[in-house]
């Protein structure tokens, strides 16, 4: 049996034809409707998370694997404000998630009422669209609440992915369940037509340069094995930089090979391009952000989203959109390039010195040696894992490492989420092991992720734990006193074993070299049915 409020039947009914498959539903009684909806239609499955923050990221995650709509359901009031750190990190790494917030009546908002706030804009910022939902009363009305969730769902999958925001005001009394089927639906389709080809200025302007840098920044997972391809067929033609968010195989250390350079006193002049391509989003590495733009290269950027201007170098000339589905391969077929081969011999061997430095560089028991010991295990093993890297240090340090792609938020470079992030990746993911790479505050921030009896022993964590941001310690400028370690860097003498305990998920502790390899090992090889925690603990900022 359905609710007897014709709005939800709706929104149930349209979500199923729009081929939703998963749920994250909160506690809450104004939203309640909606989940008994979600739970009986027998085609959503649901996933109960408590904490909102928590429980937005988990959508995340399991959109990141699904690469599909995935309902992050809330309750009235607060609790939609709390999906805003996920759904910005959705916008940002182009994720098509669903967020449904249960509201009072229009007449209720500002009345002094429990749970009530200004819902209906509360995320307009970051979505691609945002919907209210009228309790239809008349076929008029029925016909606008049909046409205002199918624009929602289709904007969620239109150019790009991205996050959407439907919101449901709903009348009391909130718990007739007395419907027995779902109403006929009109589901409106959509079909991107594109073109495959890049325009006559790009052609051309890549024609008359000689010295172009092409550079790769953070792509969807299912893109991966397009930049590597894309990667090896562009390497003979031009300088590539990317990083291990961006393709299969890792990354190309341009960082370290720039920061060489500037310890050297290297003319950098040299190395400019006169051209720049950039592909997709973020790089993780400022120092290669603030060489672009010291190049003053004109730029031409590759993205799927047109409707937003980015421009990365301050040299943006031409914008290029691709489709969601688009080839990245075959953007570049036919395009003739005639190289300065000195300039791309300059690039690789700076590459190839900076590659070798970081084999070279033995670091003692620290955050850098956990990471590098990690990598060196997971190339080893002929398993298929799923590594997500948290912000801060940790990603930092996979750039040197990953020979793999790496997710990670970098869509807004948040601490707060990747553990949920990774935990729902875990759960749409069963069969598959899914490693969470993470520092202390990051994993404390986020630790209700683990209160969830959903969870399985395919999650598994390793958390460095510093006692603080140690990435604190790498801020030019920044004094380093007593203070600052508190107020700043959030020293802490915190550990996560009672944090394990309480959510019966399995615990090894390392505090030494030793001890990191045994516990590394047993962390990627125990067969267990809940997840696991490796605890490095840290004492020096490494």
């Amino acid at each position: 049996m359905y609710s007897d409020k014709e709005n939800i039947n709706i929104l149930t009914a349209l979500l199923m034809s729009h081929g939703v498959e998963w749920a994250v539903v909160c506690p809450g009684s104004r939203n309640a409707p909606i989940v008994h909806n979600l739970n009986a239609c027998g085609k959503i499955r649901c996933c109960a998370i408590t904490d909102e923050r928590s429980a937005a990221f988990y959508a995340l995650g399991m959109a990141q694997s699904m690469r599909k709509p995935v309902v992050i359901c809330v309750t009235s009031g607060s609790a939609l404000l709390n999906v805003a750190p996920a759904v910005a990190e959705a916008a940002y790494q182009h994720l098509p998630l669903v967020v449904i917030s249960a509201d009072r009546p229009a007449e209720w908002i500002d009345q002094l009422d429990g749970q009530t706030l200004r819902q209906p804009a509360a995320l307009a910022d970051l979505v691609a669209k945002s919907v209210t939902i009228p309790e239809p009363h008349n076929d008029g009305q029925r016909w606008h609440c049909q046409r205002l969730i199918n624009e929602a769902l289709l904007a969620c999958r239109g150019r790009t992915d991205a996050p959407v925001h439907i919101n449901v005001p709903i009348s009391e009394p909130l718990f007739n369940y007395n419907i027995d089927t779902l109403p006929a639906v009109a589901h409106i389709d959509s079909h991107l037509c594109r073109f495959c080809h890049m325009s006559d200025k790009t052609k051309t302007l890549i024609s008359q340069s000689d010295r172009i840098l092409m550079v790769i920044g953070q792509t969807g997972a299912p893109r991966q094995h397009q930049v590597e391809s894309l990667a090896n067929s562009m390497s003979g033609a031009m300088v590539v930089w990317h990083e291990p968010l961006s393709g299969s195989l890792g990354g190309v250390p341009f960082d370290m090979a720039l920061q060489m350079m500037e310890a050297e006193g290297i003319d950098i002049s040299s190395y400019h391009p006169n051209l720049i391509i950039y592909i997709g989003d973020t790089l993780v590495s400022k120092r290669g952000r603030q060489f672009l733009r010291q190049s003053q290269a004109p730029t031409i950027l590759f993205t799927q989203d047109a409707t937003h201007v980015a421009d990365p170098t301050q040299h943006l000339v031409m914008i290029e959109e691709y489709g969601r589905d688009d080839d990245l391969v075959s953007l570049f077929d036919d395009i003739a390039i005639t190289p300065d081969q000195s300039f791309i011999s300059l690039w690789n061997e700076r590459l190839q010195r900076a590659t070798q430095t970081i084999a070279d560089l033995q670091p003692e028991y620290s955050y850098r040696w956990a990471v590098k010991y990690l990598e060196e295990q997971l190339d080893d093993l002929y398993l298929d894992i799923y590594v997500h890297y948290a912000n801060s240090m940790a990603v930092r340090y996979a750039t040197l490492y990953a020979n793999h792609y790496v997710y990670c938020n970098r869509g807004v470079n948040g601490i707060e989420g990747t553990l949920s992030t990774s935990a729902g990746f875990s759960i749409a993911s069963p069969d598959d092991l899914v490693l969470c790479v993470i520092g202390d505050l990051s994993f404390f921030y986020d630790q209700n992720a683990l209160w969830n009896r959903n969870l399985g022993g395919n999650l598994r964590v390793m958390l460095v734990n510093d006692h603080g941001g140690g990435i604190f310690a790498n801020v030019k400028g920044m004094p380093h006193n007593d203070e600052t370690d508190i107020m700043v860097a959030g020293s802490h003498t915190a550990d996560a074993r009672g944090i394990c305990t309480q959510n019966d998920i399995g615990y090894i502790q390392a505090t030494n070299i030793d001890q990191l390899r045994m516990g590394i090992v047993q962390l990627l090889t125990m067969q267990t049915h809940r997840p696991v925690v490796l605890e490095v603990l840290i004492k020096n900022l490494l």
